[in-house]
């Protein structure tokens, strides 16, 4: 999806300060929130001081700590719900890690239900999520380009172009992609 611009360095300082805010209005402390979410406590405060991007993998690992989706974290930080919302406004986020692509078609809003995201998975890469922020989270998933392998609380499945998952995420989960073979994907969430 390209490298980041100013558009998404200054969506990683709300995030930043949105992850501060959300332990604190827990009353938690760092040390207590690495215990809820697995995650170090000098990696936490590295991001709550926005001096490090945050991965997918932690990102997933702090949703579920605080109980909510990745996009509704990033709804969070954005603005105003509008309702067309131009390929050119969908904001899009980079996991410095892995490469790993999500833009935000349709994002999250109070009023809506669901939400949607165009996401690209690059060659040879592996984003595995302990838990759903939301115990039930409902996803559908289809496959716009490539190939993908999907982990469902221990059940496998390779999607194919074309080719749609649906479930509810009660466990953990990954998604994977083979040496030489990326994957582009459309994910709506409920």
């Amino acid at each position: 999806m390209g490298a980041l611009s100013i558009i998404e360095r200054s969506l990683d300082d709300r995030i930043a300060l949105r992850l501060k805010t959300l332990r604190l209005d827990r009353g938690w402390s760092l040390d207590e929130l690495s215990k809820h979410c697995g995650v170090s406590r000098a990696t936490l405060s590295r991001l709550e001081k926005g001096e490090v991007s945050p991965t997918a993998s932690v990102l997933g690992k702090l949703c579920s700590a605080y109980a909510l989706t990745m996009s509704r974290l990033m709804a969070m930080v954005e603005t105003d719900f509008a309702p067309l919302v131009p390929r050119r406004e969908q904001r899009v986020w980079e996991d410095p890690e892995t490469g790993f692509g999500r833009r935000s078609v349709s994002p999250p809003a109070e009023t809506l239900a669901a939400e949607l995201l165009e996401c690209e998975l690059p060659a040879g890469t592996r984003i595995e999520y302990d838990s759903p922020p939301r115990p039930g989270l409902e996803h559908h998933l289809i496959v716009l380009d490539g190939h993908l392998e999907m982990t469902v609380e221990g059940r496998s499945y390779r999607l194919r172009k074309g080719d749609c998952l649906r479930y509810q995420l009660f466990g953990p989960s990954a998604f994977e992609t083979k040496q030489g073979r990326s994957a582009r994907y459309m994910l709506a969430i409920v």
